[in-house]
């Protein structure tokens, strides 16, 4: 990805599978101050940016959702962001997704048809539309997959993360410990496995402490193979990170697991944010699956 030179025009690009949830994330853009737009044909999406960046607009921050319910879709959005990268316009394409099983169970609830299903059959929809959407997913700055979030938690991840990127103008990190009973988050660009690390839920007077509480993270990182694996992991997201960055990336999702997500992911994530705050980039922390595996005492 070419990097972008910033402009005081600022265009969010909400896309993706229909039924994944833009219009909620264009409601949080609106919260945030964004001049708002829906299903706005990709062949106009220049000329709003013309008007936006004539001398005396008032409106510099612009979201807009673009879909396949704009007609010819995927090339005219191509046409539409290489416009914007000439113009020099600053843009982020966000992506939202989600799981075969939970869009239809949503189009069923709401009883509208999927724009791309034939006969009604609202399945063969939506794997068209995967597959007609799968290079733009790829392109996007950010994907988010929101099978397992309620419209508060992606209303909450796109504020927390995009009022990162205003602030710094830099890239975003998130980084998510998870629990691989639970499922891998499937939004992560970088997944780390660190079940070959000694477990805590094994002893007794640790199992209920979480990895970010001192006497797991004493436990953990103590360790000789912890800290071989943290001196080899953190050189490697050094030299990843600084050519994403060269890049043009501005968000980053990288996961740690663990089994249950509770000790060592947790402990493993809070030192990799410190890490990556040190040197100097924009961190959002999660804890996906914590407590999940027990209740306090």
């Amino acid at each position: 990805m070419v990097k972008r030179t910033v402009y005081d025009v600022s265009f969010i690009v909400i896309t993706g599978l229909s039924g994944a949830g833009k219009s909620e994330a264009a409601r949080s853009f609106e919260d945030m101050g964004y001049f708002c737009i829906d299903n706005l044909p990709p062949s106009l999406i220049s000329r709003m940016a013309e008007l936006c960046a004539m001398p005396g607009s008032a409106v510099k921050k612009v979201a807009l959702v673009s879909d396949i319910r704009g007609g010819h879709f995927f090339e005219d959005l191509q046409a539409a962001l290489a416009n914007l990268k000439e113009r020099k316009i600053d843009y982020r394409v966000l992506f939202l997704q989600a799981s075969d099983e939970v869009l239809l169970k949503r189009f069923k609830e709401t009883r509208r048809p999927h724009p791309l299903a034939e006969g009604g059959r609202v399945i063969e929809g939506i794997k068209s539309e995967r597959r007609l959407l799968r290079t733009l997913k790829g392109d996007a700055d950010m994907v988010i997959d929101t099978s397992n979030l309620s419209a508060h938690d992606l209303r909450e991840k796109i504020r927390t993360t995009f009022l990162g990127v205003e602030k710094q103008r830099d890239m975003v990190v998130t980084v998510t410990s998870f629990g691989y009973k639970y499922g891998m988050p499937v939004d992560a660009d970088i997944v780390m496995d660190v079940r070959f690390l000694p477990n805590p839920h094994y002893i007794e007077e640790l199992r209920y402490f979480h990895g970010g509480e001192e006497p797991v993270k004493n436990f953990v990182l103590s360790q000789k193979i912890t800290g071989e694996f943290i001196s080899k992991f953190f050189d490697l997201l050094d030299f990843l990170l600084g050519n994403y960055k060269k890049e043009g990336k501005t968000y980053l999702n990288l996961a740690l697991g663990c089994t249950g997500g509770t000790h060592r992911s947790v402990t493993l994530a809070e030192s990799t944010a410190e890490f990556l705050r040190e040197k100097g980039y924009s961190i959002i922390i999660r804890h996906r699956d914590v407590g999940k595996d027990f209740k306090r005492l």
